[in-house]
C-alpha cells in the first residue's frame, strides 16, 4: 500500500494542473479578497487578512483532493486499471484508504504556500496557532479526500468533472470560502462540511478554543464519506 501512496503522491505533484489550481490560484486570489476587503475590519470574527488566508488555503486543500482523486478514480476504472490491482494481493480496503491518504497528502502544499503568502503580508500568529492551523486544515482534508474516492466510484468519466466541480463550488459559496456566512443563512451551512472545515481556524481568536462542534461534524461527514467510498468500490468490484 506504501508503493500506491507513494506513486499517488509523485503523480499528482507532477501534475501541472495541480500546481496551478491548487497552489498558484488559491493564493492569488488571497491577493484578491484581502485587497477588495477594508484591512482593519472583521471577516467571520477574524482580522481579514486572517479569515482569507484559512478560507483560500482549505478553498486549494479541498480543489486538490476533490478535483485530483475523483477524476483519477473514474479514469482508473474506465481503463482497467483498477481491475488490474484486484487480481494482485492488494486488498480493496488497502487500495481505498491509499487513495485516501495520498489524496490528503497533497493538501499540505495548498495550504502551506497559501500560509507563507499569508505571513508575509502581516498575519501574525504565535508559533502554536501557526501549527494548530496546519495540523486542524491538513487533519480536515481527510474529509474531502473520502468524498473524493466517493465520487470517484460513483460517477462515469465523461460526467465526474461536471459533478466534482458542481459540488466543489456550491459547497465553497455556501461554507464561508467567498464570503463571511451570517444571519439566515449560517443555520444552512452548520450542515455544509467547508463551511465546519473553515470553523476550524477560530481557536486562533482570543479567548476561543477549537470548535468542538465543528471536530464532532467534520468527523460525521468522514465516516459518512468512507462508508460511502466502501459501498461504492464493493458495487463496482460486484460489476467488473
Amino acid at each position: 500500500m506504501t508503493t500506491l501512496i507513494r506513486l499517488e503522491i509523485l503523480r499528482t505533484f507532477r501534475n501541472r494542473r495541480y500546481l496551478l489550481f491548487t497552489i498558484a490560484y488559491p493564493a492569488l486570489m488571497y491577493f484578491f479578497f484581502i485587497h477588495a476587503y477594508s484591512a482593519d475590519k472583521l471577516a467571520g470574527g477574524l482580522p481579514v487578512k486572517t479569515y482569507f488566508m484559512v478560507s483560500m488555503a482549505t478553498f486549494g486543500a479541498v480543489g486538490a483532493v476533490l478535483t485530483g482523486s475523483a477524476q483519477r478514480i473514474s479514469l482508473e476504472r474506465k481503463s482497467g486499471w483498477v481491475r488490474q490491482l484486484r487480481l494482485t494481493a492488494l486488498p480493496g480496503r488497502a487500495y481505498t484508504v491509499g487513495k485516501i491518504a495520498a489524496a490528503a497528502v497533497t493538501t499540505l502544499p495548498a495550504i502551506l504556500v497559501v500560509f507563507a503568502v499569508g505571513a508575509s503580508q502581516g498575519v501574525s500568529l504565535t508559533a502554536g496557532q501557526w501549527a494548530g492551523l496546519v495540523a486542524a486544515l491538513w487533519l480536515g482534508s481527510f474529509v474531502f479526500a473520502a468524498l473524493g474516492v466517493a465520487l470517484g466510484y460513483a460517477a462515469a468519466p465523461d460526467s465526474v468533472q461536471s459533478i466534482v466541480m458542481i459540488a466543489y463550488m456550491a459547497m465553497a459559496l455556501f461554507g464561508g470560502t467567498w464570503f463571511p456566512v451570517s444571519g439566515s443563512l449560517e443555520s444552512f451551512a452548520r450542515f455544509n462540511p467547508v463551511y465546519l472545515y473553515n470553523r476550524l481556524a477560530t481557536f486562533t481568536q482570543p479567548g476561543h478554543s477549537l470548535d468542538t462542534v465543528a471536530v464532532v461534524g467534520l468527523a460525521a461527514f468522514l465516516a459518512v464519506f468512507v462508508a460511502a467510498a466502501a459501498a461504492l468500490y464493493r458495487r463496482d468490484t460486484r460489476q467488473a
